[in-house]
């Protein structure tokens, strides 16, 4: 991850100053870093790390940052990972240009590499995520999705980037076919389980912790598994309610809305679909045998449904 970090540092350079200080506002924010460490865990896993791994690694959290910068234009969100977000610092119009600062500068460094293929996931891996907002946008203060459809939004806007990131990995080290998708699907099981916990965490997580203020995705209208699986297992007037606090944003109920998720247990059923996901992506990785590197994935799948931030 060092190597990554200098990898990130080196290709964040700009002849504009403003690009550089937002970028590197934002990319040394205190991120999990979690996308481009899988896909040296996945490299490990498949082969061995080498220099272009790094650069792969750097490439998806370029993506992955370029999508928190619009993301919280689009929400106006004020905080991140316990920080300003970099639209409240310096503005929308300059968050969303060196967003695309970000995306272009990523694809830049994928011609680079010279591998087809690579360039194939990632540009797919891209669409897909966009194509995740957009859905997501569409369902702000719908309080009739289904939870299929809110599965669908989390694989397209949040896994996807999880599964090219250990797909990635694969295909850098030409692993077998079977690995590869192995490693794929487990990518995208973990990043599933990863949202799945994060909405929950949004409700029920330490502010301090998770960096951001408890009821966000309420304040915002975006109905999440826990609040919908409240509208639908809650009696009239408790489902009601639910649904009047996510049409209006009314932050002000949140304990109100917590109550009636706690009474459904609607926490631990989120949990639970959490938890069979984790399950899935270690079940994913049966191709290959019992190494340190397998073990760290399957930790890290566990880690994805028990985490406090």
């Amino acid at each position: 991850m060092q190597q990554v970090d200098a990898v990130i540092r080196q290709s964040l350079s700009s002849q504009v100053p403003l690009i550089n200080q937002i970028s590197e506002y934002i990319i040394h924010s205190g991120g999990k870093r979690l996308r481009p460490t899988l896909v040296l865990m996945a490299a490990d896993l498949a082969g061995r790390v080498t220099p272009d791994h790094h650069a792969l690694a750097a490439i998806v959290e370029f993506i992955h940052t370029a999508t928190l910068l619009h993301d919280d234009v689009v929400d106006a969100s004020e905080l991140r990972r316990g920080k300003s977000t970099a639209n409240h610092v310096y503005g929308n119009p300059a968050s969303v240009l060196v967003g695309d600062f970000l995306y272009s500068r990523s694809f830049q460094m994928m011609v680079r590499l010279q591998n087809m293929r690579v360039m194939e996931i990632l540009a797919d891996a891209t669409n897909v995520i966009s194509e995740g907002e957009v859905l997501q946008l569409l369902n702000v203060r719908n309080i009739g999705v289904s939870e299929q459809d809110y599965l669908q939004v989390i694989h397209f806007k949040t896994a996807k980037l999880f599964e090219a990131a250990t797909r990635l990995g694969a295909v850098q080290c030409q692993a077998s076919v079977a690995q590869e998708e192995g490693l794929a699907k487990y990518g995208m099981h973990l990043g599933t389980a990863f949202q799945l916990i994060d909405d929950v965490l949004d409700l029920t997580g330490d502010s301090e912790k998770i960096g951001k203020t408890l009821g966000n995705d309420l304040a915002e209208g975006k109905v999440t598994l826990p609040m919908l699986y409240a509208i639908q297992q809650a009696p009239t007037a408790q489902a009601d309610l639910v649904k009047q606090a996510l049409l209006e944003g009314q932050v002000t109920q949140l304990d109100a809305v917590l109550e009636i998720l706690h009474a459904v247990k609607a926490f631990d059923y989120v949990r639970a679909v959490a938890q069979k996901e984790a399950e899935q992506a270690c079940e994913a990785l049966a191709i290959f045998a019992l190494t340190p590197a397998k073990q760290a994935l399957l930790d890290l799948a566990q880690f994805s449904v028990n985490r406090q931030h």
